[in-house]
């Protein structure tokens, strides 16, 4: 089953095993103000198990967004593979003491799963995004702006401090 709006519907889902995909596009990132990641094309596979009191959900993400190197500031595809579980407990109170269990009520009709997909893609991000490396080991950056960096670099002075002086003694006549 094919899906757009992020939703897992609650209500008229029967027991057992259900797969929905979610497409994670560009309008997608666009709901998102504050995103990082304007651009993507990811697929959000969705694997529910459901039972009476719970439903577990097993999340799969695969695709590739647009991200800005950390170094050159161009845009470069970036890889995104992850893996995530949430479980819906259906409850009348609520209940946020573990992020990974969703408390909602018996009579709610569907589960908006959009903010969730969002962490989970930005999350699978490591820190420092840089254009990786072509076949030969050379950098994919933009040459002009590794150019103005190398031209604006400058070197620290290494100021020699006395009190170290002892040590790296003893270092050198080991």
């Amino acid at each position: 089953m094919m899906s757009g709006l992020f939703t897992i519907p609650l209500s008229g889902i029967k027991e057992g095993h259900h797969r929905i995909e979610f497409e994670i596009n560009k309008e997608f990132f666009g709901l998102f103000e504050e995103s990082e990641i304007k651009e993507g094309e990811l697929i959000a596979v969705t694997e529910i198990e459901k039972s009476y009191s719970y439903i577990d959900l097993d999340i799969k993400i695969s695709g590739k967004v647009k991200v800005c190197c950390d170094r050159c500031l161009g845009l470069f595809d970036h890889a995104v593979e992850c893996e995530n579980r949430l479980l819906v407990n259906f409850r009348n109170e609520k209940d946020d003491s573990d992020p990974e269990i969703i408390t909602v009520p018996h009579d709610d009709q569907e589960l908006d799963i959009k903010q969730y997909l969002y962490e989970f893609i930005h999350l699978a991000l490591p820190i420092q995004r840089i254009h990786p490396d072509d076949a030969n080991g050379k950098s994919k950056c933009d040459p002009d702006m590794l150019q103005k960096l190398k031209e604006h670099w400058v070197e620290e002075e290494t100021t020699n401090d006395p009190r170290w002086d002892e040590l790296k003694k003893l270092m050198n006549d080991n």
